[in-house]
């Protein structure tokens, strides 16, 4: 896998733009982008901004992708901005492609965070050679009703305002929830979400300990991306520590399993170092899809020595812990211990 350049630290007082890459929730649900605003300024410290169409409503942004993707570069091209935070993910990154010019993202790197459909974006920031950020949106972490999780908030102090490496991970011992809340409710603002208790990461096999550099996203929209350019080559996985997350609409297994096999057929699973898997919309299928893992990697590749780690705090589940793109990472399956052995920002 190749290396990634590492985009510069945000810094108190930067300013950062939010963007609408795929729905327009934030322009359909202003109240609840006002909330992750505020919450996103207040806690860090950040001057934001909004790209042009960011706010923009869903249906029209659902019939223009290209000014979505012209969001996109000219919040790289503008030297004023330090980051760039999804608003929220959707089904249709993918129509972006087109228009999106890899270079002008090589010739400005800055930080890149969102999460679930926003794996498109991402691979298109692999493509250009910088390191992104698969994290948090500002409708999900920053707008959590409430307050934003402290677990959210080391987070991101941790992975985006400091050059330090990362270190070990764990798991939010606060709990975690999928908790459905209609954002449309004015009344909700305030009201947290209800905890579930975090049993810890499943190790599901694998002992001593590996490294490779970080690379994945979101199951079902890396579905879109295969057979494109953006698709990697063979090479590209060699030696990676590869994430994966189900999206809220809760897969059914039995695409999970084809899915696993299509992996295998493409020889990936004999090449990457070790797989992370973040927990399941409300835990569901869990036990599930730790079978097919074992099913297909283990019985079926005879790979029982790849460690494995599932129920992660990443993905769609509240709050989740940043995975940057290309960065270091390291699995001790003995200790079992996942640790970022270096920071996805530069100084």
């Amino acid at each position: 896998m190749k290396s990634l350049l590492k985009p510069k630290l945000l810094q108190p007082g930067d300013k950062v733009a939010t963007i609408s890459l795929s729905w327009g929730g934030a322009g359909d649900l202003v109240h609840r982008y006002y909330q992750g605003k505020k919450q996103l300024q207040q806690t860090f410290g950040l001057q934001v901004v909004e790209t042009a169409n960011a706010l923009k409503s869903a249906e029209f942004l659902a019939k223009n992708p290209q000014v979505r993707a012209q969001d996109l570069m000219e919040a790289f091209a503008d030297s004023s901005i330090k980051a760039i935070i999804s608003n929220i993910g959707g089904e249709d990154s993918i129509r972006t492609l087109p228009y999106t010019d890899l270079a002008i993202i090589k010739a400005n790197p800055k930080i890149f965070l969102g999460f679930s459909d926003t794996t498109v974006t991402h691979w298109a920031c692999y493509k250009a050679g910088l390191t992104s950020f698969y994290g948090t949106s500002l409708l999900v972490g920053f707008a959590e009703n409430g307050g934003m999780h402290p677990y959210q908030i080391a987070d991101i102090q941790r992975t985006l305002f400091s050059t330090l490496p990362i270190g070990p991970v764990w798991p939010n011992g606060s709990g975690w929830t999928s908790e459905h809340q209609d954002w449309n409710d004015l009344a909700l603002q305030g009201v947290k979400r209800k905890l579930n208790p975090n049993r810890g990461w499943n190790y599901l096999q694998g002992r001593g300990q590996v490294q490779g550099r970080l690379l994945g996203g979101c199951v079902e929209v890396l579905e879109f991306l295969k057979g494109t350019d953006f698709w990697l080559s063979p090479a590209e996985w060699q030696g990676a520590i590869l994430f994966l997350e189900t999206s809220e609409e809760s897969m059914e297994p039995v695409y999970f399993r084809r899915i696993l096999r299509n992996y295998a057929a493409q020889g990936i699973f004999q090449k990457i170092s070790g797989l992370l898997v973040g927990r399941p919309y409300d835990n569901k299928y869990t036990a599930e899809y730790n079978q097919l893992l074992l099913e297909v990697i283990r019985e079926e590749q005879g790979q029982d020595q790849l460690p494995i780690i599932t129920e992660m705090d990443f993905g769609h589940t509240c709050p989740t812990f940043t995975l940057p793109y290309g960065v270091m990472a390291q699995i001790d399956g003995d200790r079992k211990i996942f640790s970022l052995l270096e920071s996805g920002v530069s100084p």
